[in-house]
């Protein structure tokens, strides 16, 4: 239900929740937490698929496929993929990270800056690489989502950065409320082609 409303992710719900896990155990409470993790990210697919409106930041592709074959008069068929295909890369995910746990520990501790540096860097060139459409615009685009996360409190140091004196932007609000406005395209959208009309 909370993955369903939009702009209301995994955080927020376990947030919300973490009062019914105070009288049982720790492994318990994982557990659930866990399986609200795995509910709000399915839960936010049903408004991608129907109303074109992603329930949280990882549904926001599901909206580009999802809402196309629900127009088409298939969005059960939209929802079932996202089911199975949710569960089984949920499945097969939690298996390899099982068995592959402490292998990856001892190889993620010998990273340094100049590591993190080369990923960022090369998840940047991808996305000109298997971007849509122009690259001039995807590499505007990326610097404009990059000046726009330095916005908000510094997670190592603390300092606040280009708040300008606005507190809203001080507690990352900007960041929170990014999803509204796939909520607001799609209203005007349906106001300026409403369905039926010809």
């Amino acid at each position: 239900m909370i993955g369903v409303l939009p702009g209301i992710g995994a955080p927020t719900a376990i947030a919300l929740l973490l009062p019914l896990t105070f009288s049982v155990n720790p492994t318990s409470a994982i557990i659930m937490f866990a399986g609200i993790y795995y509910g709000v990210a399915y839960g936010g697919t049903i408004t991608s698929v129907l109303i074109n409106v992603p329930g949280e930041s990882s549904t926001v592709m599901t909206c580009i496929d999802g809402y196309a074959m629900a127009q088409k008069g298939r969005a059960g068929a939209a929802l079932s993929i996202a089911a199975i295909g949710s569960f089984l890369a949920g499945t097969l995910s939690i298996i390899l990270l099982m068995t592959f746990a402490p292998i990856l520990a001892q190889f993620a501790l010998r990273f340094g800056p100049a590591e993190y540096f080369g990923l960022a860097m090369m998840a940047f060139g991808l996305l000109t690489v298997f971007g849509g459409g122009s690259p001039f615009k995807i590499v505007i685009s990326t610097i404009a989502g990059l000046l726009i996360s330095t916005i908000g409190l510094d997670v190592v140091s603390g300092i606040p950065r280009f708040i300008f004196g606005q507190p809203a932007l001080l507690a990352g609000r900007f960041h929170r409320d990014h999803l509204r406005y796939f909520g607001l395209a799609e209203v005007f959208n349906s106001i300026e082609e409403p369905e039926g009309a010809s």
